[in-house]
């Protein structure tokens, strides 16, 4: 291994006995360091920002955040080697097939495990070729695709903890270079992505977009009053304003204008 110090290795899963079973078929090899074991998504997301293991184990079907939303919440560049755990063998595990590292379909028995693990532990020495961070992308691309479900909830950080917000509590959402920025009530919270890139996550019948920077909940609006040269300005529940560009009229038929 091109490691000297060993691998380190997450295992995320909602169940106990699945954990163990993984636990238990990495204990007889030496050059493991370090198992972690994480629950539940927010708590894989701490353990690997705090943690940085080499390889993740990453179970897709868990309650809260799921295996997507776990790798959604970290930039490409602190995302580990994964190889993902479903019961379900669908369209997003054959996508798993090409883009992933490795998957595991439950049941499994130890010789499958055997070969997912080598091929990991490979992409971790540097024997294969190196393009695991633009395959996963593309692996989530083609899982989102496949997904008609928008996002109920998001993930963000406050201080040292990590919060999931109901959508349906945002009032607006604003660019700030490579971030949006929430406003949550009184509350604002900064998440890395770009504008489109949550747009595309959110539900269409709830929010619009009314400039390239910003996107409005429909139901924190208050109020729309028109302005010069085909703007309006938009009043929100808490008395804030921002603006309708007139480049994004198609927004006015959402408010009932044309």
């Amino acid at each position: 291994m091109s490691k000297a110090a060993g691998l380190k290795v997450l295992i995320v899963d909602d169940e106990r006995p699945a954990r163990q079973k993984l636990r238990r078929l990495l204990g007889g090899d030496t050059e493991v360091v370090a198992i972690y074991e994480a629950a539940d998504g927010v708590a894989a997301i701490e353990t690997i920002r705090n943690e940085a293991p080499d390889v993740v184990f990453l179970d897709v079907q868990m309650p809260g955040v799921d295996g997507f939303g776990v790798v959604d919440a970290l930039p490409p560049d602190a995302l580990p080697h994964l190889v993902f755990v479903t019961a379900f063998d669908t369209y997003a595990v054959r996508a798993f097939d090409m883009h992933a590292v490795d998957y595991l379909l439950k049941p499994y028995d130890a010789e499958r495990f055997e070969r997912a693990w080598a091929r990991a532990k490979e992409k971790v020495a540097g024997r294969l070729v190196g393009e695991e961070r633009d395959r996963l992308r593309r692996l989530l691309d083609d899982a989102e695709n496949s997904r008609p479900q928008r996002a109920e909830r998001i993930l963000v950080e406050s201080g040292e903890r990590v919060l999931l917000i109901s959508v349906d509590r945002i009032d607006r959402i604003e660019s700030v270079r490579n971030y949006v920025r929430l406003k949550v009530g009184p509350d604002i919270y900064r998440v890395r992505a770009t504008l489109t890139q949550f747009e595309r996550r959110l539900d269409p019948v709830k929010f619009v977009r009314i400039s390239r920077s910003q996107i409005v909940n429909l139901d924190r609006v208050a109020e729309l009053r028109p302005w010069s040269h085909g703007d309006y300005v938009v009043v929100m529940r808490d008395g804030s304003q921002t603006r309708l560009s007139r480049r994004f009229r198609d927004g006015l038929a959402r408010f009932g204008l044309s």
